[in-house]
């Protein structure tokens, strides 16, 4: 089969089942589709654009993409072309597939006015060549919870706020307007629908085969005006080791804080409950209070540290026109992008009252691939490093200096999603 008898094309209702079933062998999952399947699907082939590549009538093939937004540096949001969903089935790798869907699904995001394109990767060496930069980091801890050195007295928190259980339904009534608040603030953040609620709290539910879904808890943080200030959800197990003692994990399926005190809380609420031993924290910001909240740190075991969110930069001057920066200066930027998306010259004037960018003919500061400037956009990386690293072109001298000055942030970038 050559590669041009394979076609790659827009995903019709009636091809849609075989579409899933490719998607869940590229992810090793079982191949069956049974129909509450599809139907539970439908609406995100309806709200997204959906790819495959064919290979006469057996897609082989997927890739979705969908409308996002982004939270800048400052709050400021901005639209993405998310992507997802991208298998290429084993009879069919190093055929071009994935470039071929790409070069379908980057221009259109680009002509739309889609400032970035954002994925999780699942594999790190895949997504560079296509200008893709990781711009976040994930981390999961490990707490030793009888080793944490807490107080076993606490009985709520000190702050005058109280902490309390709700069902799925006060979750769909208070998480979108928490959320909402919180993602203003955390750069990295993606916006959430309603569908993302109605699934995560298992009122739409959507499970592939042998995924049963199961009810974790939820505990919602109020100030002590009555404020509702952040979520927690969990799922314990239970386990129970010799002389009948209690062994249980609670994993974190979520926590939201608009406030060091609410995260205080409800982090200490998860340690307080009986029984649980250990807790796996779920992918958490690199720098979370959570360590440093315990009178032992080392109670605090990383077991996942790893890139999260990554980023290509679809329009220079929107992207860094939407961001703040911490000091003054100017930076002359050339962006190099082998697919001839965004690529060229941009002068950059910033100061904590704005920014400006536009296109330059002044010579270069710093040379970067759309790779790195994503992952200088969010305030992460440092140029300065990526110059060591032989990825970041210094073409003035102390310009990578000035790059980390005006980019970097106070507190990292995370993404707390999935997609």
């Amino acid at each position: 089969m050559r590669r041009d008898d394979i076609a790659v094309r827009p995903v019709t209702v009636d091809e849609y089942p075989d579409w899933i079933r490719a998607l869940n062998t590229g992810f090793l999952r079982e191949p069956s589709v049974p129909p509450i399947e599809v139907e539970n699907r439908r609406p995100l082939l309806e709200r997204s654009r959906n790819l495959g590549a064919f290979d006469g009538a057996r897609c082989v093939a997927t890739f979705r993409s969908f409308a996002q937004e982004v939270t800048a540096v400052g709050g400021a949001v901005v639209t993405a072309d998310a992507i997802s969903n991208v298998t290429v089935t084993a009879t069919h790798r190093r055929r071009g597939l994935l470039s071929r869907m790409m070069a379908t699904d980057l221009p259109a995001a680009r002509e739309r006015g889609d400032v970035l394109a954002t994925l999780i990767a699942a594999e790190y060496p895949i997504y560079g060549r296509y200008g893709f930069g990781p711009a976040t980091t994930a981390t999961q801890w490990s707490v030793d919870v009888p080793r944490a050195g807490l107080d076993p007295r606490w009985a709520g928190p000190e702050d005058g706020g109280r902490i309390d259980l709700v069902d799925a339904e006060d979750v769909r009534k208070h998480g979108p307007d928490l959320y909402e608040r919180f993602r203003r603030g955390q750069p990295g953040a993606v916006d959430r629908d309603d569908r993302w609620w109605q699934v995560t709290t298992g009122a739409l539910r959507v499970v592939g085969p042998g995924d049963p879904w199961t009810e974790p808890f939820h505990a919602l943080y109020r100030s002590p005006n009555g404020e509702v200030e952040g979520l927690l959800t969990y799922k314990p197990d239970d386990v129970w080791g010799d002389a009948k003692q209690p062994l249980d994990t609670a994993t974190v399926r979520g926590l939201i804080a608009l406030t060091p005190a609410a995260e205080r809380a409800l982090w200490r609420f998860l340690c307080s409950i009986d029984w649980i031993t250990t807790i796996r924290t779920g992918y958490r910001a690199p720098d979370d209070l959570l360590p440093h909240l315990l009178p032992d740190p080392r109670a605090a075991r990383i077991v996942t540290q790893a890139d999260w969110l990554w980023i290509r930069v679809l329009d220079v001057v929107r992207a860094l026109e939407a961001r703040t920066y911490a000091g003054s200066g100017s930076l002359v930027i050339e962006m190099t992008d082998p697919d001839g998306l965004s690529g060229g010259r941009f002068r950059l004037d910033a100061s904590p009252d704005g920014a400006t960018c536009a296109p330059s003919t002044r010579s270069a500061d710093l040379v970067v691939g759309s790779g790195e400037l994503a992952e200088l956009w969010l305030g992460d990386a440092s140029a300065v490093r990526l110059a060591a690293l032989g990825r970041v072109g210094e073409e003035r001298a102390g310009a990578a200096a000035v790059a980390d000055a005006l980019f970097r942030t106070f507190r990292r970038p995370w993404c707390p999603d999935m997609f």
